[in-house]
């Protein structure tokens, strides 16, 4: 039953009072939507219906309206003659490595093979390795790795000397996203980081979160510990094409206020798209 649907079950026959706000609230958060957000969520709806009629259709075009405020959107700005750098952030799982390769097709098309380079800075799995360079060979675009277990720090640099050398003007890295040895990993991402802005030649530089769209509440928390160790600038949502509720995409920029940069809808390179917020506040409560 979607969202739109509960709704309807819970307002469509009972009277309005404390116990139904309740049920609405409840409602939010199994649709993924984040306890706290769902409160103020909650709180929003009541007040800006306080004193008229309380309709279902009413609620949800309230709703709607509240989530899609807190919904933004941004652009990669990939400028001619210039170089862009996109670092990759998530934990292992969620699609960091299909994503890069997404993204270095998306704007081959548009900027040339040739000006597109992809890193594997995660050096912690060979196979994310081996991954990156089978969509490099597809896609005909140069990736920058080195063996397993190697200085992930290296790789970036030696991407970005190859970059620069070779006037490219996108670098997508891959990074690790092992969680279960944390302080590691933010030691990392922080030496990535700094090298990554060193680099005086680096025009646009993003910190892109990679969140999968049936995590649900656990997204959250995974983009709170990203952000411990780097400043993020804004989400790509994969698997958005599930079954998944979704609500935890709003929650995230809300909480975080985070930018939605792209979501993949799918397993084939062009099952990447930027966020249409209207659309997705449609298709969250099904109107």
């Amino acid at each position: 039953m979607s969202l739109g649907d509960k709704i309807k079950k819970i307002f469509g026959i009972q009277l309005v009072n404390d116990e139904i706000w309740d049920d609405f609230t409840d409602t939010l958060i199994e649709s993924d939507i984040g306890p706290a957000y769902a409160m103020h969520l909650t709180v929003e709806v009541k007040k800006a219906l306080r004193g008229k009629r309380c309709s279902v259709e009413e609620i949800r075009n309230t709703l709607s309206s509240l989530i899609a405020d807190d919904i933004k959107t941004a652009t990669l700005p990939v400028d001619q003659a210039k170089l862009t750098v996109l670092m990759l952030l998530g934990v292992n799982g969620v699609g960091k490595t299909s994503t890069a390769a997404k993204l270095a097709d998306h704007f081959a098309g548009k900027q040339g093979k040739d000006k597109v380079i992809l890193a594997a800075a995660d050096t912690f799995r060979a196979a994310a390795i081996d991954q990156l360079k089978i969509h490099g060979d597809r896609l005909q675009i140069k990736v920058i790795a080195q063996a397993h277990g190697s200085d992930a720090g290296a790789v970036i640099y030696d991407a970005l000397q190859s970059a620069i050398a070779s006037r490219a003007e996108l670098l997508i890295a891959d990074t690790a996203g092992r969680l279960h040895n944390k302080q590691n990993l933010v030691r990392e991402l922080e030496k990535i980081n700094k090298i990554i802005s060193a680099q005086e030649k680096v025009t646009h530089y993003r910190k892109l979160l990679v969140v999968d769209a049936t995590t649900g509440s656990n997204a959250l928390r995974q983009a709170e510990i990203f952000s411990e160790s780097v400043k993020l600038d804004g989400i790509i949502m994969t698997k958005f094409d599930s079954s998944a509720k979704g609500g935890m995409l709003a929650t995230i920029c809300r909480q975080l206020k985070l930018p939605v940069f792209f979501i993949c809808n799918g397993e084939n390179y062009g099952n990447i798209q930027q966020l249409n917020p209207a659309q997705y506040v449609n298709d969250l409560l099904d109107m």
